[in-house]
C-alpha cells in the first residue's frame, strides 16, 4: 500500500499553491457596479429636469447574469406604460431576469413620463442610456457592439425611437458618455405601439408623448413605419391579435417598413392573449414568444 512520505506531502502542496496561483491569477477582477445598482444617468442633474424627484430622474438599474465574462451582450429594457407609468415589473425585472438566463447584462431604464414631459426627453433618456452602457462596456465587461434594447407597448415605442433616431456619439464632448454612439445593435418589441398618425395608434401614449394637439410633422417623425431606413437595426417584434389597446396594425405595418428597407426582421402574432402580457409565463402559448427570441438572438450572433 502506498504511503506518502514527507517529500510526497510537499510536493502536492507546493502543487495545490501553484493551481490556486494560477486560477487566482486567472480571475476578473471585482466589478466596479453590482448587481441591483441603481445608475443615475446624468450625475449633475438631467438636461429639462422640471424637479429633483425621483420622476424628473432618469437611472437605470443593473441586473447582471451569474456570470459577466469580458464582451458580456447587454440590454436596455425599456417598460411600458402609456407613457404615463412605468410597469416596471413584468416589463422590467422579470425581462431582465430572462434575459439574464441567456447570459445577456440587462439595464431597466426608468425614464421621464408624459404629461409632465413631452418628447424630446424620453428619447433622450433612452440615448443616454445607451451611451451610457457603450461608453462604460470595458470596464463592466460587454460588448460596445452587442447593446440592444427591448421595450413594450409605449416603452417599444421608445425603443423602436432610438433605433430610428440615434447618432454615432460627439468625439469632442466634454462628458465622455456623449463620446459613445447611441445607436442599438439590435431591437426587441414587444406588442410595440408604433404609429402616431394611423387610426390604430394608442391615443393615450400619443397625447402623454406629444400633448393634445401634437405637430402633424413631429408626429410623422415618430411613426415608426414612416421613420425605417436601411440603417435601422436588426429586429424582433411579437404581438397578439387579440390586443385591442395596441393593434396589431402597429407590428404589422413596421414589419413591411423593415422588410422594404432590407432590414433583418422576425415578427410572430399569436393568435391569442390580451395587452401587456410581458413574458406571459402564465399561458403556455404565449411564453413561447420568449423562446423564439431566444433562437433569433442565436442566429444572430448575440448570444450564443
Amino acid at each position: 500500500m502506498f504511503r506518502p512520505t514527507r517529500l510526497h506531502s510537499l510536493a502536492f502542496a507546493s502543487l495545490m499553491l501553484a493551481t490556486t496561483a494560477d486560477v487566482t491569477a486567472q480571475q476578473e477582477p471585482p466589478l466596479p457596479i453590482h448587481d441591483g445598482q441603481v445608475i443615475v444617468l446624468w450625475a449633475a442633474g438631467a438636461p429639462g429636469a422640471l424637479g429633483t424627484d425621483d420622476r424628473d430622474i432618469p437611472t437605470l438599474t443593473v441586473y447582471f447574469p451569474r456570470t459577466v465574462t469580458a464582451n458580456t451582450p447587454a440590454a436596455i429594457v425599456c417598460p411600458g406604460g402609456a407613457y404615463v407609468n412605468l410597469a416596471a415589473n413584468h416589463e422590467g425585472r422579470q425581462v431582465a431576469s430572462y434575459l439574464n438566463s441567456l447570459g445577456v447584462a440587462a439595464f431597466v431604464l426608468r425614464y421621464r413620463l408624459g404629461p409632465r414631459y413631452h418628447h424630446p426627453i424620453e428619447l433622450g433618456d433612452a440615448q443616454r442610456a445607451i451611451r451610457t452602457v457603450r461608453s462604460h462596456a470595458a470596464e463592466w465587461r460587454l460588448d460596445p457592439d452587442r447593446i440592444g434594447i427591448v421595450g413594450f407597448s409605449a416603452g417599444g415605442h421608445l425603443a423602436m425611437t432610438a433605433s430610428t433616431h440615434f447618432d454615432a456619439g460627439n468625439p469632442q464632448a466634454a462628458d465622455v458618455v456623449d463620446r459613445a454612439g447611441s445607436r442599438p445593435d439590435y431591437v426587441v418589441l414587444g406588442y410595440p405601439v408604433i404609429s402616431m398618425t394611423e387610426a390604430w395608434t394608442h391615443r393615450g401614449s400619443r397625447t402623454n408623448l406629444l400633448g393634445e394637439n401634437p405637430d402633424p410633422a413631429l408626429a410623422k417623425s415618430l411613426s415608426g413605419e414612416q421613420a425605417v431606413t436601411k440603417d435601422t437595426p436588426p429586429t424582433f417584434l411579437f404581438h397578439t391579435n387579440e390586443d385591442t389597446a395596441v393593434p396589431a396594425e402597429n407590428s404589422v405595418h413596421y414589419y413591411l417598413a423593415l422588410r422594404k428597407a432590407g432590414v433583418p426582421a422576425e415578427m410572430h402574432i399569436f393568435e391569442k392573449g390580451p395587452h401587456g402580457v410581458g413574458l406571459a409565463n402564465d399561458n403556455p402559448a404565449l411564453s413561447a414568444w420568449s423562446t423564439l427570441l431566444a433562437n433569433w438572438l442565436r442566429g444572430r450572433g448575440v448570444i450564443k
